[in-house]
């Protein structure tokens, strides 16, 4: 009988990552956490509360408007990124010198700094001197997203699409370009028709990397602040306010830092709890 043998060695190597995560995200964690039941005014003096900051946030109607704001942007973008996304990818070339090319317009937009990104679509779609604003206002179309809440929102859904649909794209084309291509002759020889293809070779074989594009901008697009921040302020009004620019207003605007604190665990939590309800639904099916 074989014992097994156990190379510890391994930690070595493990531990200085561990460590660096320690140090950039528990203890920060902790930070917060000891913010969110107590209060403060200056000079380093605490004076507990318990829960009555969690109690604030999760009664606060601004919290509930805020939330359902930046429900609803994800949702949007969800649903416009992920079918565009993969059906970019179904075009491209699979072969080919034009392969790198398109593979390198794809990624450009993701290489542009996230502010810079703001800022470019800020003078890009101002109604008197922008491109986008002044074609369509020369359409006869009334829009300007500085002054009017749906073309803030139009604006702020538009900039986000251009900006990470190409992230979809790359991964659901790396899902595409693993597939045999004893699979398709296969389907030739049985005569299957485009649709088919899709339903029952492409997209089964794409679904791991669509369930890792549709974490990744779910996780990027509920924690979105520095596009909108730059191109909106989160107005007019309070109309592209989404969670994550409430919260700075609150932390630093105001500075509540305890109701702030609390605010952003819970909005940790739902990101969490989110990310893992959904990776566990898609998923479900690989154990069998």
């Amino acid at each position: 009988m074989n014992k097994k043998i156990s190379n510890q060695k391994a930690w070595w190597f493990v531990a200085p990552v561990i460590v660096l995560v320690a140090f950039n995200a528990v203890i920060p964690l902790m930070t917060v956490v000891n913010y969110s039941v107590q209060e403060t005014f200056g000079n380093n003096v605490f004076f507990w509360e318990g829960v009555k900051w969690f109690e604030t946030v999760l009664n606060s109607e601004r919290f509930h408007a805020s939330l359902g704001r930046q429900m609803m942007f994800t949702s949007i973008i969800l649903l416009i990124e992920v079918p565009l996304g993969v059906a970019i990818a179904l075009t491209m070339p699979k072969k080919g010198v034009w392969v790198s090319v398109c593979l390198v317009f794809m990624a450009m937009p993701l290489l542009i700094p996230w502010n810079v990104v703001g800022a470019m679509w800020n003078i890009f779609a101002l109604p008197d001197i922008g491109l986008l604003g002044r074609a369509i206002n020369a359409l006869g179309i009334d829009y300007n997203f500085t002054s009017q809440p749906l073309s803030a929102w139009f604006t702020t859904i538009l900039m986000d699409v251009w900006h990470w649909t190409s992230l979809v794209v790359l991964l659901a084309y790396a899902g595409l370009s693993s597939i045999p291509d004893a699979y398709y002759q296969a389907a030739k020889i049985d005569g299957a028709k485009p649709w088919a293809v899709f339903r029952y070779i492409q997209l089964p074989k794409m679904k791991r990397v669509l369930t890792i594009a549709i974490l990744l901008r779910f996780m990027d697009s509920f924690m979105i602040y520095t596009e909108p921040f730059v191109l909106t302020g989160g107005g007019p009004g309070n109309t592209t306010t989404f969670l994550s620019i409430d919260l700075v207003k609150i932390a630093l605007g105001q500075f509540d830092l305890g109701p702030a604190a609390a605010m952003s665990l819970v909005y940790f939590l739902i990101v969490l709890l989110v990310s893992w309800l959904f990776y566990t639904l898609m998923m479900k099916d690989e154990a069998q």
